[in-house]
Order: C-alpha cells, then sequence, then structure tokens
C-alpha cells in the first residue's frame, strides 16, 4: 500500500482529519488505490475546516456525499 502519510499527495487538513476519525481511517485504507486518488482528489476541493469535518465524517459514515 502507498503511504499517503508522507508525501504531498494527501492534504494536510483531510489528513488532520482522517487521524482523529479511526472509522474514516479505517474505511480510507480499505479503499482501492483508484478510490482513494478519487476521496484525495474531491478533498483537494474543500474550502473550509468545517467542510473538512464533514467529508471526512461522511467517509466514516461510508457515505461519500460529495460524489
Amino acid at each position: 500500500m502507498k503511504n499517503y502519510a508522507n508525501g504531498p499527495e494527501i492534504p494536510i487538513g483531510f489528513g488532520m482529519e482522517l487521524v482523529q476519525n479511526a472509522y474514516a481511517m479505517d474505511y480510507f485504507t480499505s479503499l482501492s488505490e483508484e478510490k482513494k486518488q478519487q476521496v484525495l482528489s474531491q478533498a483537494r476541493n474543500v474550502q473550509s475546516k468545517r467542510e473538512m469535518e464533514i467529508y471526512v465524517q461522511s467517509l466514516a459514515n461510508n457515505n461519500n456525499t460529495f460524489s
């Protein structure tokens, strides 16, 4: 599996929210590489901290509302 924690691939706000939400982290790590890239692409479009919190929570719920 690709190491997203130590590279420029992961937006910092997304990473910070992800490590605070074990369910979202579990969901994200279970995804295929292609789906991870889709999630990261969507995360790059998030405009605020609150929106990122909602986005990461949607991953925890396995319900990506930004798709």
